[in-house]
């Protein structure tokens, strides 16, 4: 029956793509665990970074470096997109750009520097100003020195007022959550108060002198910043597509079981139709 043989087709079909999604998966696993490794690792030394230049900016003065300025009023917002190059990792990029949308509007105050393509794509779609990509570069790590340069020059110039890093953050292998960082101006990290008193620093005694230690963690800093959030986006990429593509294979599965129940059916219907056939065949014979 025509039936049939297109019920085989289609469990075949089936069969091949949960093949795909099952190796798929395995990549994934596998590269997972070693993202999540780099990342956990980078996020125990950026976080630390991170609480270090915020107490110390607040205990210097502004003239005693560059980047410790509060920016031009008049100038703009860098945002820095981190995104995936390749799809088939579940929501995780939609969820990221849904947020930034809540977070920026369409301004024409904002600029966009993306890594990945599929930031370049969301950011180009909807009609924001995209200055520089950064999504040809495997690894994306590489571009951390050429992005640092670009976001120095531009608030040093006075081209921009603020900074901020959005990337999706690695919770766990089953949960990402879309983050955003400010990282330049430092002068506005003396306008935040939720600082710990556990992570201070103040009962340090810092030699040489505040303003000696800042000069030399301030380069640090930016490109710390930026290669922790890559490879907390990195680690998220690859659990969320691990999860897609399980979910994709156990679909592929229990779609392979339903048309296995179908194929038995419509045999068994066959079978009972060929029977009838020969009863009633026989009956008109007698």
């Amino acid at each position: 029956m025509a039936s049939i043989r297109l019920i085989r087709r289609r469990i075949r079909s089936a069969g091949n793509i949960a093949q795909i999604t099952k190796a798929m998966q395995m990549v994934a696993a596998s590269k997972m665990k070693r993202a999540i490794e780099a990342a956990q690792l980078g996020k125990l030394y950026g976080d630390k970074i991170y609480t270090a230049t915020r107490e110390l900016a607040t205990r210097t003065e502004e003239q005693a470096h560059p980047l410790l300025g509060k920016g031009n009023p008049g100038g703009r917002t860098l945002v820095i997109l981190i995104s995936t190059n390749k799809g088939l990792c579940g929501g995780l990029n939609t969820t990221l750009f849904r947020q930034i949308l809540e977070w920026t509007s369409q301004s024409s105050t904002n600029d966009y520097l993306t890594i990945g393509k599929k930031g370049e794509g969301f950011v180009v779609r909807s009609g924001r100003n995209l200055v520089a990509d950064f999504s040809q570069t495997i690894p994306f790590l590489d571009n951390v020195p050429a992005i640092t340069q670009l976001l120095v020059t531009g608030f040093l110039e006075g081209k921009y007022k603020e900074v901020v890093v959005v990337y999706s953050g690695f919770v766990n292998a089953l949960k990402q959550l879309p983050t955003k960082r400010l990282i330049l101006p430092l002068a506005e990290f003396s306008k935040e108060s939720d600082m710990e008193e556990s992570l201070r620093f103040s009962e340090f005694v810092v030699e040489p002198t505040i303003d000696d230690v800042l000069t030399n963690l301030l380069p640090h800093y930016l490109e710390n910043q930026l290669r922790s959030a890559i490879l907390e986006a990195e680690a998220s990429e690859h659990s969320a597509r691990m999860i897609a593509m399980k979910n994709a294979t156990d679909a592929a599965v229990d779609f392979m079981e339903a048309l296995t129940h179908e194929l038995n059916k419509a045999r068994q219907e066959k079978i009972t139709y060929e029977i009838a056939d020969m009863v009633t065949a026989r009956m008109a014979v007698s």
